[in-house]
């Protein structure tokens, strides 16, 4: 497997156009019931912009446990977590925050309840749009959230907007398939890094993604490995997932 490393993608940037490049993470970090430490490290070595996170603590004091990885990663709170049923949205402080909603999602019977962490957010002149999301087990119920994936975007009403999620899907599923027909799948349009987001020595699975409208440029996407600061250790400790990281650029508006 080719080593690739985090700066091999283009670092944050404001352009003199009022543009920007952002660095746009995707991390499922299981209610953070692992090495949290290792955890942390992971995100820092990644320095992103945004960062997409599904499986957020939301029970008891879910909001001190949303704070303590906030700060540990350099980053501050945006959204989600408890009020959207695990999905959050971090940011680091060059992004302004102009609005924020979280979405909880018709429930089946049986099954966990899902939501949207959703929020608009300027860099600079570039205005883009952010959904993080966790989607079913239960294929009827997924495709019909990846719908539902679909309006909530457009309701956003922005130009320009990108999703980080936990799909339970592989991109030859039907609900990846629903949504790579309306969007860029960040990886097959920009590979960057590893493929696979399944933890290091776990059966080979892309259930994990970034996905970007129209319009937005991807620059690269993918696994990153060989991270500054980040041994192997640190990716099997932190979590059961491995990290997506995008490295986009948003027009001005």
């Amino acid at each position: 497997m080719e080593r690739v490393t985090v700066r091999d993608l283009p670092e944050s940037a404001t352009e003199p156009d009022g543009s920007a490049v952002v660095r746009v993470l995707s991390y499922n970090v299981r209610s953070m019931r692992d090495d949290v430490e290792a955890l942390a490290r992971v995100i820092r070595a990644c320095r992103p912009d945004v960062v997409c996170v599904q499986e957020a603590p939301r029970f008891f004091r879910w909001r001190k446990a949303a704070a303590r990885l906030a700060k540990s990663s350099g980053l501050v709170y945006v959204s989600g977590g408890g009020t959207a049923s695990g999905p959050m949205i971090l940011s680091s402080l060059r992004a302004h925050v102009e609005r924020t909603e979280d979405v909880l999602l018709p429930r089946t019977p049986g099954l966990h309840q899902r939501g949207f962490a959703t929020a608009v957010l300027r860099f600079g002149r570039a205005r883009l749009g952010v959904l993080s999301c966790h989607l079913s087990i239960d294929a009827d119920e997924r495709y019909a959230q990846g719908g539902l994936l679909l309006e909530r975007l457009s309701a956003l009403k922005v130009p320009y907007a990108v999703v980080g999620g936990d799909f339970n899907d592989r991109p030859d599923g039907r609900t990846f398939g629903l949504l790579a027909g309306a969007l860029q799948d960040g990886w097959a349009t920009e590979p960057w890094g590893r493929e696979h987001t399944t933890r290091l020595g776990d059966p080979l699975q892309r259930i994990d993604a970034v996905f970007a409208t129209d319009g937005v440029r991807v620059l690269g996407c993918g696994v990153p490995m060989g991270l500054p600061g980040v041994l192997e250790r640190d990716l099997r400790a932190a979590t059961d997932h491995l990290p997506v990281l995008a490295a986009v650029h948003v027009p001005a508006v």
